[in-house]
């Protein structure tokens, strides 16, 4: 089941998430029914606050695959990398952030099993340690726009090139001007964003 994304203003995505102390059976259909979502979205990661869950649960891609970590922790930190990120409950929004390049993580996966795993941004696991600081991030309330370097932060504009191809333009933005325009239900004209999640911005009761 598709369940709707929270957008950035709402309340749960400021608030720490709550650990699992048991994996019930709510809990293996909420991490099914966020896979699903995050698929839908085109997203890499999701939280359980995005969702309006108040639980330290999130889902991730690394490569083809896709797995739960429930009340992670990270043990380990080495490296330092920045890199462009988004977020489903910012969309349209891009960012450069400083984070880790390696991190040993541990926690529970989707069967409560423990699990440690070391985890490194690379060509054959994409953005997998990037991806999991972000959303141990949402578990603690924190947004990526809080760690962002403030003159990266840009509005994803569909344009043309120079050639007449298509593409994509960053225009400049400040985290005061995104919460304005998602409090309006309004996207600056061409802002590329999926579907879904423009819908939850701009529809009549969020």
């Amino acid at each position: 089941m598709l369940l709707p994304i929270r957008i950035w203003g709402d309340p749960v995505l400021r608030k720490k998430a709550v650990a699992v102390d048991k994996l019930t059976p709510a809990d293996k259909k909420l991490i099914a029914d966020m896979i699903e979502t995050m698929n839908a979205a085109d997203g890499a990661g999701l939280a359980a606050p995005q969702v309006g869950v108040s639980r330290r649960i999130f889902v991730f891609r690394i490569g083809d695959e896709t797995h739960a970590l429930i009340n992670p922790k990270i043990v380990r930190r080495e490296g330092q990398r920045t890199g462009d990120e988004g977020c489903l409950s910012i969309p349209g929004v891009q960012a450069r952030v400083k984070r880790a390049k390696r991190v040993l993580v541990t926690g529970r996966d989707a069967k409560g099993k423990p699990v440690e795993w070391e985890l490194e941004d690379s060509d054959d696991t994409g953005r997998a340690a990037t991806c999991v600081q972000h959303e141990i991030d949402h578990l603690d309330g924190v947004m990526y726009l809080q760690r962002a370097i403030p003159d990266s932060i840009s509005w994803l504009i569909e344009g043309v090139d120079d050639e007449g191809e298509n593409t994509i333009l960053m225009k400049k933005t400040t985290p005061d001007a995104i919460a304005a325009a998602y409090k309006a239900r309004k996207f600056p004209p061409d802002t590329h964003v999926p579907d879904v999640l423009r819908e939850r911005v701009e529809r009549k009761g969020g």
